[in-house]
């Protein structure tokens, strides 16, 4: 009886360790997301709200991590200058080239482009012509359809 009753009790500790250890992993997780950055605004003396954006990513990316993110960052309007700015910047340079290291993908609005004769060539940095999406709204909206979800920093 001492046997069995000791089976029973190993089997059960088993048991509440491995649902213990898997509910915290799930617990400390978040999973596989998806998600859309939108930026659309100036960044401000020294570029304060572009650096503060590519900070809350690389939080994003550290919290996560960068192999349970597909993340993605969509630029149109004044938000081209977090590009325009990196090129002027080091310190933006630095952070927008280890985002893109890490997997983070820039989408730039070619209707902005267009619009306010930017050169993606000249004026940007590291903007290539498969970055370039017809417009920043459209793409939001169509990220969002495919289930990004949507943050604006």
């Amino acid at each position: 009886m001492t046997r069995v009753f000791i089976a029973f009790a190993v089997l059960v500790a088993a048991a509440f360790f491995s649902f213990t250890s898997a509910g915290t992993a799930e617990a400390e997780g978040y999973g596989k997301q998806k998600v859309v950055y939108h930026i659309n605004y100036t960044g401000g003396p020294e570029s304060k709200a572009y650096k503060g954006a590519m900070r809350n990513i690389q939080n994003h990316i550290n919290a996560v991590g960068a192999e349970n993110l597909d993340l993605k960052v969509v630029l149109h309007g004044n938000g081209l200058g977090v590009l325009m700015e990196a090129k002027a910047d080091s310190q933006l340079e630095t952070v927008v080239g280890s985002l893109k290291s890490q997997g983070v993908s820039f989408h730039v609005c070619n209707n902005t482009l267009v619009g306010r004769k930017i050169s993606y060539e000249d004026d940007l940095y590291d903007v290539w012509e498969s970055d370039i999406v017809p417009s920043g709204v459209a793409e939001l909206a169509h990220l969002q359809a495919q289930g990004y979800t949507y943050i604006k920093p």
